[in-house]
């Protein structure tokens, strides 16, 4: 494979993404800083097909970006492959307000031919390639300049093994015919709702301080109001100020602004900086929380109570068994508040759907309505259908 050298101008990662245009696939990965800032700096991008790899420097003075985008999210012909893709997802997003598309994610895939949750990229290169990799240069400060020969050598290495390793993934999907399931889980990934920032919407990331509508309503203007001073700042929501004292503040609101002095989480200055004054109009504008925005209220426990909680156990055991017959991720097949939901009388669900109902859902099914059981034949616990299990013991009464 060829590896180019670090492309800084904007000519040569034309030519770079006109090639790379013609592959079936690229793999993709991203460095970027986050930890001083709001949005995510891209400071290097790492992109490979089966023939050339190369690392792109966003940074770099005067440089186009224009063809790596296009070649990301308007060429329908190339599959853009990442590992635990997410956040490269997300900065692709912020850059271009589209997403990669089509999209592939190999952490993903690994769940459909293994029980691997959330196999990491050292693992998985690990377990199909035998090569160890080297974590020495993960942490280390991406935007600074010039970047070290290691630096650069580390994060090539992210994409020319996943070229290598991504074929021998896909042809084990279509040996077992598992590839269909991971469309909606791309799709998911790909889908731009999940990286849009909207500010009306960040309240729901914070510990709801009860259910009242008026704390409610005070919580969303505040934290809508938080985002946008992060944005503006581009500084870490956390450091304009924490959950627990948005909370505290739409719960117990100060009168006038010298109160800001006695909240617990901001400086003395709150009390008549510019920023208090502009946190103290939000809470005076502040309206309850309309009924229809009201989060949906849950029961504690199992909605069927300690029967349900049981049965949901049994329901948990049973995709155990499953997971491990078929050698597959047991969080691709449900999850545990789906599972509580069937043992509750719920027969609208994902689970009871396609290719889940056929591979899991028709046997969890069956248990709820006590048609199959439990049983242990040759040391292995086993599914068996409560007939089937009758016959079987008539069967040995006779022999002995």
């Amino acid at each position: 494979m060829k590896i180019h050298d670090l492309i800084t101008t904007s000519d040569a990662l034309a030519e770079l993404c006109e090639r790379l245009a013609k592959s079936d696939f690229v793999t993709v990965d991203t460095e970027f800083m986050r930890e001083n800032t709001y949005w995510p700096e891209l400071c290097l991008v790492q992109i490979a097909n089966e023939e050339e790899a190369a690392a792109i420097d966003p940074l770099a003075s005067g440089i186009d970006l224009s063809p790596l985008w296009n070649l990301m999210c308007d060429n329908e012909d190339v599959l853009k492959v990442f590992h635990a893709g997410g956040q490269d997802v997300e900065i692709v997003y912020n850059f271009t307000g589209k997403t990669p598309h089509p999209i592939f994610d190999t952490q993903i895939a690994m769940m459909a031919i293994s029980q691997s949750e959330q196999i990491g990229y050292a693992n998985l290169v690990e377990s199909w390639l035998g090569i160890p990799v080297d974590k020495g240069a993960r942490f280390t400060d991406w935007s600074r300049r010039p970047l070290t020969e290691r630096q650069i050598e580390y994060a090539i290495g992210d994409v020319t093994h996943l070229s290598e390793i991504f074929p021998k993934i896909l042809k084990k999907l279509i040996k077992t015919g598992r590839g269909v399931w991971l469309d909606a889980e791309m799709d998911k990934l790909a889908d731009p709702a999940n990286y849009a920032n909207d500010a009306g919407l960040a309240w729901k990331r914070i510990r709801s301080p009860g259910r009242n509508q008026t704390i409610l309503g005070r919580l969303k203007a505040l934290a809508a109001w938080r985002e946008g001073e992060a944005q503006h700042k581009n500084i870490p929501r956390g450091r304009i100020m924490r959950d627990e004292t948005l909370a505290d503040i739409a719960s117990h609101p100060p009168k006038k602004q010298a109160d800001l002095i006695k909240v617990r989480g901001l400086s003395n200055a709150w009390k008549d900086n510019d920023i208090g004054k502009r946190l103290m109009k939000v809470l005076e504008k502040a309206e309850p929380l309309p009924k229809e925005e009201m989060p949906i209220k849950t029961k504690p426990g199992a909605p069927l109570g300690k029967e349900g909680a049981l049965v949901a156990d049994l329901l948990k055991l049973l995709l155990k068994i499953r997971a491990r017959e078929i050698d597959v991720a047991a969080r691709l097949l449900t999850r545990s508040d789906e599972m509580e939901a069937l043992a509750a009388g719920v027969r609208k669900l994902p689970i009871l759907e396609g290719w889940r109902y056929e591979v899991f859902g028709k046997d969890a099914l069956a248990l709820v309505e006590g048609k199959t059981a439990f049983a242990v034949k040759d040391g292995k616990l086993l599914m068996t259908h409560v007939d089937t299990m009758g016959d079987e013991m008539a069967e040995t009464q006779v022999a002995e």
